[in-house]
């Protein structure tokens, strides 16, 4: 083919047909031209099909760090449950209460001090921030519900750390001054093991006259109730924005695989 235009632009030159020579060379430039934008064209539609594939790829793991978060929030949302009540029925002893069950009472205390703080899965959403394909997301949905579900974290966090020091001011500082912790630990893992472990009969409603005296003990415990109820109520948040972000990613998905069958 090149050939045959080499021979072509020859017999014209030639003949002296300079209108046809011209003409030939501005439809020999037009090819080219055409010729390089269905190349750019394709290239194109192999890259953003190669971008759609990554997508995809990275909303398919967000999706399932998604999932493996909602089932940790409801552990721990039912364990600082499980803590608020705790520390209520504490207080009611602080408030005049006998103490009826000590290895009871000793660990409805061990489970608020023993407390731990919530991380979250995001490394889906880390690799994407910090490989700096954060805009490979082409849905703008999903892209502000993983801002807003970091953002309503990073609020959670700050409760955690406000919890922690009132822990430590209330409830700790004041708990190792006051208390053996010997008793205490063999007590609760006799209780915790059912009798496998640890030791019973160490502790009495005596063991524990000074401790329900003491007033920082009590603010720590009235703190307890209030700061998981507000720790709660950042998680369900949490988790309600994670359930969302979680459906519009599957209608993204399936919207993907029925362009891709048509």
């Amino acid at each position: 083919m090149i050939v045959f235009m080499r021979k072509l632009r020859r017999r014209l030159l030639a003949e002296g047909a300079l209108g046809k020579y011209l003409a030939y060379a501005v439809g020999e430039i037009v090819l080219v031209v055409i010729g390089i934008l269905i190349a750019l064209q394709i290239n194109n539609y192999n890259d953003a099909r190669k971008d759609r594939t990554r997508e995809l790829g990275y909303l398919a793991n967000i999706r399932t760090d998604l999932a493996a978060n909602i089932a940790e929030m409801d552990r721990y949302l039912a364990t600082r449950s499980e803590g608020i009540a705790a520390a209520q029925r504490i207080i009611g002893h602080f408030d005049g209460e006998p103490i009826e069950d000590v290895s009871a009472f000793n660990a409805d205390g061990v489970s608020i001090y023993t407390w731990q703080r919530y991380y979250q899965i995001n490394n889906t959403y880390q690799e994407l921030v910090n490989s700096g394909n954060f805009a490979l997301l082409s849905n703008d949905s999903i892209k502000h519900g993983l801002l807003d579900l970091e953002s309503q974290y990073k609020k959670m966090k700050s409760e955690e750390d406000h919890f922690r020091f009132d822990a430590e001011t209330l409830l700790y500082i004041p708990l190792y001054e006051s208390m053996d912790l010997n008793p205490i630990v063999l007590d609760a893992t006799y209780l915790a093991s059912n009798g496998q472990a640890g030791k019973d009969g160490l502790l009495t409603a005596q063991s524990f006259e000074g401790y329900l005296k003491n007033r920082l003990l009590k603010n720590g415990f009235v703190m307890t109730t209030l700061e998981f109820q507000i720790m709660n109520d950042q998680m369900r948040e949490m988790k309600i924005l994670s359930q969302a972000l979680m459906n519009e990613i599957d209608v993204e998905m399936k919207r993907s695989a029925k362009q891709g069958s048509n």
